[in-house]
């Protein structure tokens, strides 16, 4: 009897391991799979800052850069598949111009291009490049930033929700997909679009770990894609590697650009110290004494002091990127070193570094035809031809 019932209990505790055992299993077979991604090898060149704007739920993967390179390039992210009616990313941001629309491209005019229906753009655009290191804001007057807190915009009918947040490049591709003066379409023809190309849910999946294709998806690749696009190969790069020499006339220039008993550049654009050539920042550069533009710096911070004043752009590439300005006022490199040479004009939103407008300065740097060559010898140092050819940032179709 006392072994009958010995058995019967190792038999249960026998069904009840196999039953454990059994939901168990059941369990991890109804467990989704972890998806897998290929984390990007962003290699932050010698110099370079540190300090990446790479936000936490977007980090750069190999297969969301694949994905964005497409989308970048496909004219089809406009909602629209007629041959008149296409226009992506690419379209005015040229890899042959440093990723800006050049002075010779179709869609420009009198400093102002235009987007897919003709309306012209407020200001000039900006080229997209090294924007990984930018933690300032983007646009001309910073509206894109960590600090913007607001979601959606209602004059292009965007809801405020989640992912119209105004924070980051990713907030750009949706925005650039609604603006009038941009592509001009819909969040839902563009989703619409993108899903019904063969190529592009097996794309997602390998991105993202599924097949499902909303504006959230088509912004964050393309954003990783852009993040990763820099221009760290100039001349003027080699020769801080050790590499190769600036020619007497380069050397001068850059001492020139690095003194405030020269032209004075640095200030705004970087010593040496900052190889993106840029602080990001945002000044009044004394070229004016009406300010009635909505979307200058005063436009986003309501600060007085910021009347009139615009984002210091890279002058990385600088030979590639006129006309110059936010609103393109200058065709030619030479306009621009001649006023800043002599042609500041004072108001009191100039900023405290354009001190060589005030007496007993004058009107600016006062260089003579001798400065001028030098100081532009070295600002075409800075062109990258590496940037302009690189395989993995051209067009993939």
């Amino acid at each position: 009897m006392k072994i009958y019932i010995r058995n019967i209990v190792l038999l249960s505790i026998a069904i009840s391991f196999a039953l454990l055992y059994s939901c168990k299993k059941d369990d991890e077979d109804n467990t989704p799979p972890v998806h897998e991604t290929t984390p990007y090898n962003f290699v932050v060149p010698q110099g370079f800052p540190t300090n990446l704007n790479i936000p936490t739920d977007n980090p750069i993967t190999m297969e969301g850069v694949e994905l964005g390179r497409y989308l970048f390039y496909d004219g089809r992210l406009s909602g629209r598949d007629d041959a008149d009616s296409l226009m992506s990313c690419a379209t005015c941001h040229l890899q042959s111009a440093a990723f800006e629309i050049g002075p010779n491209h179709p869609k420009y005019t009198d400093g102002h291009p235009y987007g897919l229906t003709g309306i012209k753009t407020p200001h000039f655009p900006l080229p997209l490049f090294n924007l990984v290191w930018n933690n300032e804001g983007y646009l001309w007057n910073g509206f894109i930033s960590k600090e913007n807190t607001a979601l959606g915009i209602p004059s292009y009918g965007i809801p405020a929700e989640p992912q119209y947040h105004l924070t980051n490049i990713e907030s750009l591709v949706w925005m650039g997909i609604v603006a009038k003066h941009e592509i001009h379409g819909t969040i839902e023809m563009t989703e619409r679009m993108i899903r019904s190309i063969d190529m592009y849910p097996p794309l997602f999946e390998k991105a993202f770990g599924d097949r499902q294709i909303n504006i959230d998806r088509i912004s964050k690749s393309i954003a990783q894609f852009i993040r990763t696009i820099t221009s760290s190969d100039s001349k003027f790069d080699k020769y801080l590697r050790g590499e190769e020499n600036l020619s007497p006339a380069e050397n001068r220039g850059y001492v020139l650009f690095q003194t405030e008993e020269g032209a004075d550049c640095f200030h705004c654009h970087g010593s040496l110290g900052n190889p993106l050539m840029t602080t990001n920042q945002f000044y009044n550069n004394a070229k004016d004494t009406v300010f009635d533009d909505p979307r200058d710096r005063y436009g986003v911070t309501k600060n007085p002091i910021d009347h009139g004043a615009y984002k210091a752009t890279t002058l990385r590439n600088i030979e590639l990127t006129g006309p110059y300005m936010h609103d393109g006022r200058f065709k030619t490199l030479d306009e621009v070193i001649d006023f800043y040479s002599e042609g500041l004009v004072y108001s009191e939103y100039a900023h405290p570094l354009m001190e060589k407008l005030r007496p007993p300065y004058g009107r600016g740097a006062e260089l003579n035809p001798g400065q001028k060559a030098d100081l532009k010898a070295f600002l075409l140092s800075l062109t990258d031809e590496t940037l302009l050819t690189k395989e993995e940032y051209s067009n993939p179709f």
